[in-house]
């Protein structure tokens, strides 16, 4: 008998095919990223059972706290914001840190990641609907950002991330998603040394069929995979 979780993710990859087939991709172009943040390592070690080996989490702590409990053949992601202070804890621990937007905090992975002997793939954070309460650069800013860090000997700007506005209707982020596909097409086109973006991080639970549909690379998928999250209370 199939589990819950099992069940989920063989409808998020079945929605995730529709979606790109009906935009002429194929499917294998998108990765399926699954949101642990919360969820302990059981239930997260079922969906990598089920296929599902790169894992995006929004804290450091928390890939520091499953790291060596999850074993060998995860892909980790750092999702969520981060701070310099906390480059040092990832650095070697990472594949893909999807949400830097300041040059003070490239510098910083640029400088670990020499240390470590490593190129660190990173996403340019991108606020794609100008939004107050998020993260991310202006993307009329976004050209001249990845102008800087193309100068980086030590970080490789895979493409680009956005956290889409919190909607009950997924088309009415339709517009961010294409916006933020344009914006990687343009500065592409503009031949910046050392920049060839192919990634675009985008799309949740909520919306990422709209954002398959829109040239996403990866879609950020917690809820669909592992249901309603329960937060510990805050002392």
């Amino acid at each position: 008998m199939r589990s819950s979780i099992e069940e989920n993710i063989i409808e998020v990859k079945r929605r995730v095919e529709e979606a790109a087939k009906k935009a002429g991709r194929n499917p294998e172009d998108v990765l399926i990223l699954a949101v642990s943040k919360t969820i302990d390592v059981p239930r997260i070690k079922e969906a990598v059972q089920c296929g599902l080996n790169s894992l995006g989490e929004n804290r450091v702590q928390e890939i520091m706290d499953k790291y060596e409990p999850m074993g060998e053949g995860i892909n980790w992601h750092l999702i969520g914001h981060l701070q310099t202070n906390k480059v040092k804890y990832i650095i070697d621990k990472v594949c893909l840190i999807h949400s830097v937007e300041s040059l003070k905090l490239a510098d910083e992975i640029n400088k670990k990641a020499e240390k470590a002997g490593i190129i660190m793939d990173i996403l340019v954070e991108v606020n794609i609907a100008n939004e107050e309460s998020k993260f991310g650069i202006k993307p009329e800013d976004c050209e001249s950002f990845i102008r800087e860090l193309s100068k980086m000997k030590n970080i490789n700007v895979k493409g680009l991330m956005t956290v889409a506005p919190f909607t009950e209707n997924p088309e009415e982020n339709r517009v961010y998603f294409k916006g933020l596909k344009d914006l990687l097409v343009d500065i592409n086109n503009k031949k910046i040394d050392n920049i060839n973006m192919s990634e675009l991080s985008m799309g949740m639970t909520g919306d990422f069929e709209v954002a398959v549909e829109e040239g996403a690379t990866i879609v950020r998928v917690g809820t669909g995979i592992f249901g309603e999250r329960f937060y510990p209370n805050k002392k």
